[in-house]
């Protein structure tokens, strides 16, 4: 009798009560998406789709205790890490991806929230990019976050494509720079490859304010494509389409008084089942 197991994918990520980011994002795309979800929850954020109110700390021992639990016992096919509040944390996460073989990993770099507030301070910034930036296999920051990294403006795509090659040279393997916040009718994403090339994804822009997740969702999405065996750059141009496509199906639903969810399953996916070796 065959013997199979699901591609899973483990996120490293904070919590949402309201439902729309973090952790339950992630659970959601991944899910959606035919993948097996595991998690290790680093922060608790008390937050709805009008904010963020306020962050409890998970103790560092306790976010090393769950990492080993996990890798004990449940090897992912990828991983997606989210938010990493504190100098500690990352040294801990860093840690144990250092002892791991062949794991792919993707990183948003959660600095500023979807309604502006900044969510991590600048001694973390710099432990971030000197520690996790080099074990990831694409970080995605947003033109808010870009800016931070790059120290500069970043308003427009001509500011985008410098910024990119900033983050670049800050010892990244590659950068997805999403262009959401972008003033115009049509967005764009700039991915950094592994090769220096550039490559522009174009999305056409909805009104809604349901985009609560956003960031954590296209990230998750990317790494589940990644643990289906899909190559980086396929499943960077796949996990936007997915998000576009969440956007889209969730434009003119009512949930929460600020910025609402995607709807992560407007085409679930069965979980995928591969036959061990």
């Amino acid at each position: 009798m065959s013997i199979y197991k699901y591609p899973s994918v483990l996120s490293i990520a904070g919590f949402d009560g309201s439902g729309g980011a973090g952790i339950q994002a992630d659970l959601k795309t991944i899910s959606a998406l035919g993948c097996y979800a595991t998690t290790v929850l680093t922060a608790l954020p008390v937050q709805n789709t009008q904010g963020v109110q306020s962050i409890f700390s998970i103790p560092t021992d306790v976010v090393k205790e769950q990492l080993d639990s996990i890798f004990d016992d449940i090897i992912p096919s990828a991983i997606k890490i989210g938010m990493v509040h504190t100098p500690q944390l990352v040294t801990t996460i860093a840690e144990k991806l250092k002892k791991l073989q062949n794991i792919p990993v993707v990183f948003d770099p959660v600095m500023v929230a979807t309604s502006g507030h900044k969510l991590i301070e600048n001694p973390t910034i710099k432990k971030l990019v000197d520690d996790l930036f080099p074990l990831a296999s694409v970080i995605t920051p947003n033109m808010d976050e870009a800016a931070i990294l790059a120290k500069m403006n970043v308003g427009n795509l001509k500011d985008m494509r410098e910024a990119g090659q900033k983050i670049m040279e800050l010892g990244c393997t590659s950068v997805l720079l999403k262009g959401g916040h972008l003033k115009t009718n049509v967005l764009t994403s700039l991915y950094f490859d592994t090769s220096g090339n550039i490559h522009e994804f174009e999305f056409e822009k909805f009104e809604t304010q349901n985009m609560h997740g956003s960031g954590c969702t296209l990230s998750s999405a990317i790494a589940s494509y990644i643990a289906q065996g899909k190559s980086l750059l396929e499943a960077v141009k796949l996990g936007q389409d997915y998000v576009h496509q969440a956007i889209f199906h969730s434009k003119d639903v009512k949930i929460g008084k600020g910025n609402g969810p995607l709807n992560h399953f407007f085409n679930p996916q069965k979980l995928i089942k591969n036959e061990m070796e």
